[in-house]
Parts: C-alpha cells; structure tokens; sequence
C-alpha cells in the first residue's frame, strides 16, 4: 500500500479559510507510521496553525494534534507498532534524542521537538503521518472519540497533577470548568485527592459535583483564596483559565508548600506577592502535556478509573464549522471530528 487518497481539511495561508481537498498520503518513511484517522478533537491551540501564530510554520497545512486512529502502514526500522493497532498522537509529535534535554531523557522539552499540526500535517484528515515514537496505543475499553480529547486536555491535567507532589488526601483545587477544567476535576478526584472546583456560578456546582468534586467554590459570591484558606489552604492550585483576574484572585488560597499549576495562558501579566510566596515556600510553574508513554498512561488511567471527556462530535466536512463553535465557548466541553467509521457510529451532532 504505498500511497492512498483522502480528505483533508487545511489552511493554505495564515489566517486562511479551511479548505477540504483530496490529498495523497504517502508511504511512511523510516521510523515513520501511517495512521488512519477515526477521530481528532478540536483544541484551542489549533489557531496556532489556523493564524500562524506559531513561527515557521509551512503552508498549506492540516492542523489537528487530538489524534485517534488505527495503524495503517509501517515504515521501516518500526518495531513496535503494526498494522490495526489502535494508536493516539497528541500534541508532541517527536523529538531529536540529541540535544540536551533528551539526553537526560526530557523528551517533551526538546529543542528542535515537533507538534503535530504544526510541523507536519495533523489529524483533521482521514490519514496522518507521524513519527512512531510519537504514538500511544490506545486501550480497547475507550472509544476513539473519547480517546481523542484526553491525547490533549486531558495529558496536560493529567500529568500536572501526578507531577504535582501532591499527595492522596490533599487539598487540590481546580480553577475553571471548561474543556481542560472538566477533566481536570476528574483526574484529581480519581487520584485520592480532596477536590476543590473553583469556578463562577451557583449552576457550576452541580456539574462539579457529578464530576467529582467534594467542594465547589462559586468566585461570583465566594472569596476563593479565603476559602480555601478555611481548608488549610491548597496544596496545588491548577488553573485551566485564562482570566488573569480569577487566577490573580485565587492564587492567595494556597498552602505551605502550595504550588500554582498554570495550564491556560493567562490574558494578562499575574500580579504576584511575593513575600507570601517567599514566606511560605510556594512556587508557580507551568506544565506542556506529555510525551507518547505520558498520553499512553492517560488513556489506560482513564479507562481504568472511568474519567471521561464530554464531547460534541462534527464529521469532517464540517470543520470550519466545528472550529468557529469551538470558539464561541459554548461548546461542552470538547469538540471532536467524527471521521472513520467507527467514529461515525459514535456521531451525535
């Protein structure tokens, strides 16, 4: 099989309209796996691609790194992966095994590391091309639609919060309920820790509390740091918003020890006090999602304990659509392309 034809959505200029085409993929190349695409999520991040934000991006090119699909074909010096396997490519789409950090084996950190969507053609497509050491299997218990969120939104939560520190029991609070958010609540609550969900409005809690929260904090009535102080204080605070002035107002409930988790880019520069920070030894860092092994011990974890990402689905052809709703905010929570056939089983909208 050494090319095939198919659909592919793709931006042949920064700030270009979607494009649906029939392209040709190729035979993978040495180390390289041909992926037949069941479904991939839209993600925020892909506007990157879509506005060419992202530098040295080339053009036309297919965006999309929530990538959920079968195995196709193999390039040669593959040994892992075969033909129908069930694979996953997220956001980290290789990496050079030279520079630096991945000699110490920090592979997500790479200085020449590739992002699927970006440096090469992504998953809004009926095949993707990628590095094989860019897949995670994905286990037979997730459907691919569901799978496909968690190769993004739910890695970043996901490995956030078992890098943490954190231990079972502590307090851990989750600012926002949105597509990062939601999973978020969720990995944390199945991790043993004491759940607070942070977010704006009385009809929130209820949803936080079905998807696991012990504690729900209503910002548009409640002071969060305060109230989080009432619990001792935070062990991690992690925040998937990008409002700097509900990050701003929420930093204030960490703990001795405590660490801010940044996961959604703030709008605006975060005003920080930096003797409490001082004075009680609290940091602030970011996180990226993960490697291949990182997205591969995010699906089996959610399989395992039932976290699961809510979804609205779009076929292919209603790309530009999908992306237009997607960032509207009304979406609830993640918005997925149903493109195989067994995704198109799955379709609900």
């Amino acid at each position: 099989m050494p090319t095939v034809t198919g659909r592919a959505v793709q931006v042949s200029a920064p700030g270009g309209a979607f494009e649906l085409v029939e392209k040709v993929f190729p035979e993978p190349g040495p180390g390289q796996v041909r992926i037949r695409v069941q479904a991939c999520g839209i993600c925020y991040s892909d506007i990157l691609t879509k506005m060419g934000y992202w530098p040295g991006i080339s053009y036309p090119r297919v965006p999309g790194h929530e990538v959920a699909g079968v195995v196709d074909e193999v390039g040669a010096d593959v040994p892992l992966f075969k033909p129908g396997q069930r694979v996953g490519l997220g956001w980290h789409g290789g990496h050079c095994n030279y520079c630096v950090p991945c000699r110490r084996g920090d592979f997500i950190l790479c200085e020449k590391g590739q992002i699927s969507g970006i440096s090469f053609d992504g998953g809004y497509a009926d095949y993707v091309i990628a590095p094989a050491h860019a897949l995670a299997l994905i286990p037979d218990e997730l459907a691919d639609v569901d799978a496909a969120p968690l190769l993004c939104a739910g890695i970043t939560t996901f490995n956030s919060l078992r890098n943490s520190g954190a231990r079972p029991g502590d307090t851990v609070a989750i600012l926002g309920i949105g597509g990062l958010g939601h999973l978020g609540i969720q990995f944390a609550a199945k991790s043993g820790y004491r759940t607070v969900a942070i977010a704006r409005g009385e009809d929130k809690g209820r949803l936080a509390k079905q998807l696991g929260a012990h504690i729900y904090i209503d910002s548009t009535t409640q002071d969060p740091a305060a109230e989080l102080q009432k619990l001792g204080g935070a062990a991690v605070i992690l925040s998937t918003v990008t409002n700097t002035d509900a990050l701003a107002a929420t930093v204030g409930g960490l703990g001795p020890n405590g660490k801010l988790i940044i996961n959604g880019i703030p709008d605006k520069p975060l005003p920080l006090a930096a003797p409490a920070l001082i004075g009680k030894r609290q940091s602030i860092v970011g996180w990226p999602s993960g490697t291949a092994m990182d997205s591969e011990d995010t699906l089996n974890f959610s399989a395992l304990t039932g976290v699961k990402a809510m979804v609205e689905t779009y076929p292919l052809e209603r790309a530009a659509e999908a992306f237009d709703y997607m960032l509207s905010g009304k979406a609830r929570f993640r918005v997925v392309l149903a493109i195989g056939q067994e995704a198109r089983a799955e379709l609900v909208g």
